[in-house]
């Protein structure tokens, strides 16, 4: 670690200089905005014409910078099918103890979860209770030390306990993760317990009328919809009342996990008495939309097989329930000012007039808002070998409508990759920051969070709370945030746009030209469980 930051000033010098060199112009970036932000593309919801319209321009504006199409079959686009699934019918449930068999009620005891990838689920086995359900090396916690769960239904809390580091519990809180963990040890199926936490916030009885809430993923080439943890999958969330009648006959009562829950002591685990069985039935329709990739071929003949991607998502969320009389949720900062950000990155190679070493790869992602979806869609599918994937540098909603004196890096502190991004930053006089509000989840909120699950060194590079900051960022998220005022007549500061700009230009070019490729730290908990290069 020391070492590599005593090699990064002399390593930076002529980045660094190219960089600012390059003056990144305001009135382009400004264009992209006003176009992508328009009324007339209707908030650029994936999977509607108007996102396509969007697409077509960020593929125009990628040709016009000497991009070359990214896509599949020579194309500037990635075919992405969305997946949009709810559960239908009420499902069974019903607890087997000896020759008694007792079924558990609808909207008291139990509500069926969605499988996407099963349409007709059912699975029966014995219950192990695991407690929260996690696995953290790091913190030497396994909370499946000494339970089997091979073959049987894994029945756990919600949440992590407290005391995790805020991007760890950001990611082993998914319901879907912790599923992947369970279907990992042999499981073949998860239910999730009200836990006093839930039912303190939004209790069962107030899910109920919402039970047949639509969700989204993606759907493969062979068009069977995605799903985390296909062996393994969330089967049905248990109400209190519920998981008394599971804790029933057993050692364990449901009480005492309750205790352990709200004072922080140790949550029991094991074997639950008698058997459960359980089936469901979900709906599954599918729509089109695609993402957008450009790529500028590196230099070198060797290390031009590696890709540095710059990402940003194209999509808002549409026209929705008017306010002061507008239905239209443009998009301005989230995310028209980020892709216009990564096309004026493009701009800012082509205008170098040197390319890069490695390759560097643009991408416009499609249904971000909808759950990540473009992105995890390409980690999964990418037009590349993934191998040859070596960093994600993410732009999601920079606040821009200050003098910026600082920047906060998602995931910064876990790759290579922020270091560089720390030296560039200086070099335009801005400090690099912590997350103020790690409570929010960022981490988890943005595209480079899949890149991380697919074990690729990522960041996502956001405005901070320095100066004038944190007023502002306050500002925007109680008044504009995935609301119609989101648009081109906020008080954008198109020089703190500019600066932006040459921040993750100076950043791409450092990576791309680098004799090493960006690595994981040793032993971090995202590289390690996803396998990422440098981790182990």
């Amino acid at each position: 670690m020391l070492r590599s930051l005593f090699a990064l000033p002399l390593l930076l010098v002529a980045p660094l200089a190219a960089a600012q060199s390059i003056p990144a112009d305001q009135a382009a970036i400004k264009s992209h905005v006003q176009f992508l932000a328009s009324d007339s593309l209707r908030g650029r919801e994936a999977g509607t014409r108007d996102y396509d319209v969007a697409a077509e321009y960020v593929a125009s504006q990628m040709l016009r910078y000497g991009l070359k199409p990214g896509g599949e079959n020579g194309t500037w686009f990635q075919a992405v099918n969305l997946a949009f699934y709810n559960p239908t019918g009420k499902g069974e449930v019903s607890l087997t103890r000896g020759k008694t068999t007792e079924p558990l009620v609808h909207g008291k005891d139990y509500l069926p979860s969605p499988v996407p990838s099963s349409p007709e689920f059912s699975v029966s086995g014995n219950m192990v209770f695991v407690g929260w359900g996690i696995v953290y090396p790091e913190g030497k916690r396994d909370d499946y030390r000494g339970l089997d769960v091979r073959g049987k239904i894994v029945v756990m809390m919600p949440g992590v306990p407290k005391g995790l580091p805020a991007e760890v519990t950001a990611h082993l809180s998914d319901d879907d993760q912790k599923a992947r963990i369970a279907q990992s040890r042999g499981a073949r199926g998860v239910l999730i317990l009200e836990s006093a936490a839930n039912r303190k916030d939004f209790a069962f009885d107030a899910i109920v009328p919402y039970w047949e809430y639509q969700r989204t993923t993606w759907a493969g080439p062979d068009g069977k919809a995605h799903d985390v943890s296909p062996g393994a999958p969330v089967a049905a969330y248990i109400s209190q009342a519920g998981a008394d009648k599971l804790f029933a006959g057993s050692k364990m009562k449901f009480a005492d996990v309750l205790k352990a829950e709200t004072t922080g002591g140790r949550m029991p685990t094991g074997n639950l008495v008698g058997s459960i069985s359980l089936s469901t039935k979900t709906r599954v329709r599918t729509a089109a939309t695609r993402n957008v990739i450009g790529v500028l071929e590196g230099a070198d003949p060797t290390l031009k097989a590696e890709y540095i991607v710059l990402s940003a998502h194209l999509d808002h969320v549409g026209v929705g329930d008017p306010v002061n009389g507008d239905r239209i949720y443009n998009g301005a900062m989230d995310n028209a000012v980020g892709t216009g950000s990564i096309l004026e990155v493009a701009h800012a190679f082509q205008v170098s007039g040197k390319r890069p070493r490695r390759s560097v790869m643009f991408i416009s992602l499609a249904a971000e808002e909808k759950g990540l979806i473009g992105s995890d869609y390409f980690v999964n599918y990418p037009t590349v070998p993934k191998e040859q994937l070596v960093a994600n540098i993410n732009l999601d909603m920079p606040i821009l409508t200050y003098d910026v004196k600082d920047l906060v890096v998602q995931g910064g502190e876990r790759s290579s990759i922020g270091p560089v991004v720390a030296q560039v930053a200086k070099a335009e006089g801005l400090a690099v920051v912590p997350d103020p509000s790690p409570e929010e989840m960022f981490f988890v909120r943005s595209d480079h969070y899949s890149f991380v699950k697919a074990g690729i060194p990522a960041v996502s590079v956001d405005t901070g709370p320095g100066g004038e900051g944190a007023v502002a960022q306050k500002k925007f998220l109680a008044d504009n945030y995935h609301k119609p005022s989101d648009q081109i007549d906020l008080p954008f500061n198109w020089a703190s746009a500019a600066q932006f700009v040459r921040i993750n230009y100076g950043v791409a070019r450092v990576l791309a030209d680098a004799d090493k490729r960006p690595s994981w730290n040793k032993g971090d908990f995202f590289g390690v469980t996803f396998e990422g290069f440098g981790a182990k």
